[in-house]
């Protein structure tokens, strides 16, 4: 299988409790190209024993502790499997390569954590605390490069926050796209700054972009990224490839199929086909009350009702669902994820084989052209041996009397 190929995708950012299982496969649904898991530790992955799922089409990767129930810290659906990104979060080189090991076989790539803020992630050197040492920032990206990346045929990124001046940030991304990653994030707010100030993209997103542009590597805009539609203004302005949206697709995953931000789908539409695929996927019924708390506008009387539904069903009750439409919504959903992951395939396979072509294509013109160097030498040869044989037969006994001698 090739690398995944970061360039002209549009990508549901990694977010901790909001980037699960039904969240990214509706994301999938509404148009995203690639999305991204909530960031997962080093030493929580490391642990988790790999268990195939077939009633779920999933691969659970499960922590079991003693005296505590087991835990199912990611599950990947077969449906997302070539357009799933684990992001990872880690300190130690030694430990991002075990950890990233556990689940390199069910992802499309790897995602490093280099620019969450929260205190969780900071705390042990990980997170935006590795922009401080890009020592180590480096030596972890070129072990998942070199040991899991080439060992699996995965893509391997990093995901930043820009520094406090243009000129560190740019120094620090010369040294990144010098690692062997596939793409690079940059999210365009600065560590300190929060989500509601607004991402800071003149004097440096172009530069950067042009930086990794360099080495070949993808540019990933993400700050402020409300829609489908940003993408092409954000290639435009500021020659990036791709853009990944966060905040916005918490409320609304149709955001990714909208050409402006207010053109979503209505809220009550979406929270109907959430509830199916999250009940289809046997989503945890605390996580999805707090993604639907995303999703629902102000204070509607749903929100109340909600907090005290026990299963499903009473979920169902709330947002007036019959049994039979969630499973409708959700066999819908599922097929046309289907089609969308198979021509996806298709498209990759056929892009191989125009590749394995063309490969071959110039391989047999090069030996084309040896052969007819070859034969042109060949020709040239007797060519002179005519011309001699017609100047007569003094000059060639002339010759072999200047051999003989």
């Amino acid at each position: 299988m090739a690398i995944l190929n970061y360039a002209g995708k549009l990508i549901l950012a990694p977010m901790v409790r909001s980037g699960e299982l039904p969240t990214r496969l509706l994301s999938l649904r509404y148009g995203a190209d690639l999305v991204w898991s909530p960031e997962i530790v080093d030493h929580k992955i490391a642990i988790c024993a790999r268990e195939p799922n077939p009633r779920l089409k999933a691969v659970d990767f499960v922590a079991r502790y003693p005296n505590k129930p087991d835990q199912v810290v990611l599950r990947a659906h077969s449906l997302e499997r070539s357009r799933l990104v684990f992001q990872l979060g880690t300190s130690d080189p030694e430990l991002a390569v075990k950890a990233a090991t556990v689940v390199a076989a069910d992802v499309a790539g790897i995602d490093l954590n280099a620019g969450c803020p929260k205190h969780f992630s900071v705390h042990s050197g990980s997170g935006a605390g590795l922009l401080k040492t890009p020592d180590k920032l480096v030596a972890i990206l070129e072990a998942l490069v070199a040991e899991v990346g080439r060992k699996f045929g995965i893509g391997i990124s990093v995901k930043i926050r820009i520094l406090d001046t243009p000129e560190d940030t740019f120094t620090l991304v010369r040294r990144l796209v010098k690692t062997g990653i596939s793409a690079l994030t940059v999210h365009c707010r600065k560590v300190p700054m929060r989500p509601r100030e607004r991402a800071i993209r003149e004097g440096y997103l172009a530069q950067i972009a042009e930086i990794c542009h360099e080495a070949g590597v993808v540019c990933v805009a993400n700050g402020d990224v409300y829609c489908g539609g940003d993408l092409e203004r954000l290639k435009k302005e500021y020659g990036v490839d791709s853009a990944m949206i966060a905040t916005a697709a918490e409320k609304n995953m149709s955001c990714f199929s909208a050409s402006e931000k207010e053109e979503v789908r209505p809220w009550r539409e979406m929270v109907c086909e959430f509830l199916a695929v999250a009940k289809a996927v046997d989503n945890n019924l605390t996580n999805t009350k707090y993604l639907l708390r995303n999703m629902l506008p102000g204070k509607v009387p749903e929100r109340q009702t909600m907090a005290n539904a026990r299963d499903y069903e009473q979920m169902f009750e709330v947002f007036q669902m019959k049994k039979d439409e969630g499973d409708m919504k959700w066999a819908s959903i599922e097929q046309l994820l289907a089609n969308m992951s198979q021509s996806q395939s298709q498209s990759q396979s056929q892009s191989e084989s125009q590749s394995q072509s063309q490969s071959q294509s110039q391989s047999q013109s090069q030996s084309s052209r040896k052969r007819e160097a070859e034969n042109g030498k060949e020709i040239e040869e007797e060519q002179e041996l005519r011309v001699k044989r017609f100047d007569g037969v003094e000059q060639v006994q002339s010759t072999n009397n200047a051999i003989a001698i």
